[in-house]
């Protein structure tokens, strides 16, 4: 894990999580909350089975579809749609409302903040007489990496 403390207290609020709901605390729940809370990208159901085994643990890709659930129902982690016809899953933390930026080629995935966003929307919603509840911002478009690849053939821009 990136931050082991971090890590230590996220594992017991799901073993507390999983307890409170009469749910079993199972090594393949726990190697799962494991890879997830501790990884720097985000990441997919089929992202997280293949990390586990590398570490040659065998865990169905039916159990990591439910606990990335229970993640997601404790208030752990959060799911994100990038339009890519899947669900990521990204470590809940305490950060302020951040963007994504999604390569359209390899599904690199880049977070950012800027505090002047909110005040955008606030200003744009209060201009037309709208009261936003929540706000997302996802940009999609082809990461540095994949520019310099000579055979991306998507090269559209705004």
């Amino acid at each position: 894990m990136a931050d082991a403390s971090v890590g230590i207290a996220a594992a017991e609020r799901f073993r507390a999580f999983l307890r409170e709901r009469r749910l079993p605390v199972t090594q393949q729940r726990l190697a799962i909350a494991d890879v997830l809370l501790g990884a720097p990208a985000h990441l997919s159901a089929e992202d997280v089975a293949a990390v586990l085994a590398k570490q040659g643990q065998n865990v169905g890709l039916a159990t990591v579809y439910r606990t990335l659930d229970l993640l997601v129902s404790s208030g752990l982690a959060e799911e994100r749609d990038f339009g890519e016809g899947f669900k990521r899953f990204e470590p809940k933390r305490d950060l302020p409302n951040h963007y994504h930026l999604t390569c359209t080629i390899c599904g690199t995935v880049i977070e950012f903040f800027d505090d002047r966003i909110p005040d955008i929307i606030r200003r744009t919603a209060a201009a037309r007489g709208f009261v936003p509840s929540r706000h997302r911002l996802l940009v999609h478009g082809t990461c540095r990496a994949c520019r310099r690849t000579p055979s991306v053939l998507d090269r559209r821009t705004l």
